[in-house]
């Protein structure tokens, strides 16, 4: 099955060149470019592409709005420089599937285009830093209230935590010795408890809710799970 992609960027180079790279791929078609927000909102509308990569920074309607108006209708990888893009956390609520460097290479371009469109999110542990900085500004999350697991079980609670702090479903089948395939279905159990649609939101819910707090910051200093 071949994957659409939208790019949308109002730098022509990166369009271009994101476009042969992405075309190069057996399994994939650009089939728009979109040089705004506004250009980007019309094409999804009229192209239906499966992923579209959206620049945050574009004139007019940023991509960070323009996210918001087609997230319904496909999903969204973004495009950014994590050192100067200040709207990581608002993507990320506004329904971004991940990140993605524009350094990145066109292995790295490809598999988190592929990631994305399977349904998945893009967690990068330098995305993961960036919202426990976020969350460590803003100071201590409201207190994790209700049942200590809310609606998940304590094991679903475990793994959210995980989710949270950048692991993958391999890495976290790998830290709690458990199938893969496990991990695949309690997370699906999570996201569909919470009412989220994919682990991206599962971490900023993690956050939020003050089940992670800020000062774990990498998840080498996460505890070991108990066996």
């Amino acid at each position: 099955m071949t994957i659409r992609v939208l790019i949308a960027d109002d730098q022509a180079m990166v369009r271009e060149a994101f476009a042969i790279l992405l075309n190069a791929q057996p399994d994939m078609e650009v089939v728009g470019e979109a040089v705004d927000g506004h250009d980007a909102v019309a094409k999804v509308a009229a192209l239906r592409p499966d992923v579209v990569l959206m620049d945050i920074r574009m004139p007019g309607l940023d991509g960070l709005q323009a996210t918001r108006r087609v997230i319904e209708q496909t999903r969204v990888l973004v495009l950014t420089t994590f050192d100067l893009d200040e709207y990581v956390y608002e993507a990320l609520r506004a329904g971004a599937s991940g990140f993605l460097l524009k350094k990145a290479s066109a292995r790295e371009l490809s598999e988190a285009v592929r990631v994305v469109a399977g349904g998945d999110a893009l967690l990068a542990p330098s995305v993961t830093r960036r919202l426990i900085s976020t969350f460590a500004r803003q100071g201590p999350p409201r207190p994790f209230s209700g049942h200590p697991y809310g609606p998940l079980t304590q094991r679903e609670t475990e793994i959210l935590t995980l989710i949270a702090h950048g692991l993958s479903n391999t890495e976290i089948a790998e830290q709690l010795v458990i199938a893969e395939q496990t991990v695949k279905s309690h997370v699906s159990n999570i996201l569909t408890k919470l009412g989220l649609r994919d682990r991206t939101q599962a971490a900023v819910h993690a956050f939020e809710t003050g089940l992670v707090t800020p000062y774990l910051r990498a998840r080498s200093e996460f505890p070991p799970a108990a066996s």
